[in-house]
This record gives C-alpha cells, sequence and structure tokens, in this order.
C-alpha cells in the first residue's frame, strides 16, 4: 500500500510538472488574430535578451548608441546653398527684434544619401544682409558635423529658404542644433 502511495504521489508531481511547464508555454506564445502567425521567444526580437560583449553592433544597434558610434566631428564643413525667395517679411528691425531671424530647422534623412536641415532666414532689416549660419548635427548630445553656412545676399524684408546638409545618413545623427553667427 505504501509503494502505491509513492507511486500516486509521484505519478501527481510528474502531472503536476507537465501542466505547469505547458501552462508557461502557453503564455511565452502569442497568436496575431490577423495574419495567424504565432510569435514565440525564438522568432520575436532579442533586444532584452543578454548578448555576448564582443559581438559585433549592427548599424541599428548604433543609432541607439552613441557610444557605439566612431564618428566625430572633424572640422568645419563650409556651405554655400543656393537660396530661394520664399517672400517678404515686415521690417522691423530694432532694439527688440533681431535683424535677422532663422526659423528651427527640422531634421530630416535623405534615404541612402544625407541628413538635411531645411533653414529659413528672415530679413527684418531695411539693408542689405550677409549672413552666416552655424550648425551642429549630434548623436545623443556628441557633435557628428559642424557645418557654417554662408548665405547668399538676403535684400530688405526678404525671407530666404536654404538648406544645411550633414552627414551621410550611415552616420546616425538625432539633433541638429542651428544658430545666426553673423550679423
Amino acid at each position: 500500500m505504501r509503494a502505491f502511495r509513492n507511486i500516486a504521489a509521484t505519478l501527481a508531481c510528474g502531472v503536476a510538472a507537465i501542466a505547469v511547464t505547458a501552462s508557461a508555454l502557453a503564455q511565452a506564445q502569442f497568436r496575431d488574430e490577423k495574419t495567424g502567425t504565432i510569435w514565440t521567444p525564438d522568432n520575436v526580437s532579442k533586444d532584452n535578451q543578454l548578448r555576448p560583449s564582443n559581438e559585433p553592433s549592427t548599424p541599428a544597434d548604433r543609432a541607439f548608441d552613441p557610444d557605439a558610434q566612431i564618428a566625430t566631428a572633424t572640422g568645419v564643413v563650409v556651405q554655400r546653398p543656393n537660396a530661394t525667395v520664399m517672400g517678404i517679411v515686415p521690417i522691423t528691425a530694432g532694439p527688440t527684434v533681431p535683424l535677422v531671424s532663422l526659423e528651427s530647422p527640422t531634421l530630416q534623412a535623405l534615404p541612402a544619401d544625407r541628413w538635411v536641415a531645411p533653414l529659413y532666414l528672415s530679413n527684418n532689416s531695411g539693408s542689405d544682409v550677409n549672413a552666416q549660419i552655424g550648425c551642429t548635427f549630434t548623436n545623443g548630445g556628441r557633435p557628428v558635423q559642424e557645418t557654417r553656412i554662408v548665405v547668399p545676399t538676403a535684400r530688405p524684408g526678404q525671407r530666404l529658404a536654404f538648406a544645411a546638409y550633414g552627414p551621410r545618413t550611415d552616420v546616425f545623427v538625432d539633433r541638429v542644433l542651428c544658430r545666426v553667427l553673423t550679423p
């Protein structure tokens, strides 16, 4: 009788272990209702898993780990873009209004080419202005490229559009900071 109880207890523990394992496996997979695909830890992203430190990083990994990117700003790239007149602005330069104003750039990537920031410069004064703009392309706060843009002469009240070109898109950039250097 005692042997029977031991066998029954062992069998009950084995069944319980199988049930727990099956339950864990059922929770570790997910069925996509639209596609019918069953996702398991084997076929989803490995982002949260530990990897060996000597594993080479991919370009996608470097985008989110600025320390893994070796590109740094060396020297200043001088650009002389063509500008397009976008319109006329009121001539309001004075004690509280600067001679020129620069609109905040938005960073864009030209696929398989370069990073670019479209810029708009307004001449608020009544005279011609020869402005220079400084832009810093950064990744994680680290400068990747320093650029100086020599803007074509802006006539009184003109609003000009031009582009600041950054590094190639295989170098990761998450921000561009542009400022008026002169006048």
